[in-house]
């Protein structure tokens, strides 16, 4: 017989954090991922899937959003060019 699971997220949308705190929606995974989870969570501080799913998609987009800030503007990245190229290391 298959299991099925559900999650639950807590979404908050940072426009309206204050106003929404506490909303949860509904996401699907499949149920061998799900399975995974469980067994990675055992003995963590996690007390269930939604809230280590939730801790990693969390973590992901903050990382995603470092690397977004880190790019050079094309300005910045001509004036880098500009320098290199009076250093010596560009042609």
């Amino acid at each position: 017989m298959k299991k099925s699971f559900i999650i639950i997220f807590n979404y908050t949308p940072m426009t309206a954090e204050k106003d929404e705190k506490g909303k949860y929606t509904t996401v699907s995974i499949p149920t061998p991922l799900a399975e995974k989870i469980k067994k990675r969570i055992e003995g963590t501080g996690f007390n269930s899937i939604s809230s280590y799913v939730t801790y990693v998609l969390r973590e992901l987009l903050a990382n995603m959003e470092e690397e977004e800030e880190e790019v050079f503007s094309k300005e910045d990245e001509e004036k880098i060019k500009e320098r290199l190229r009076a250093l010596g290391y560009l042609d």
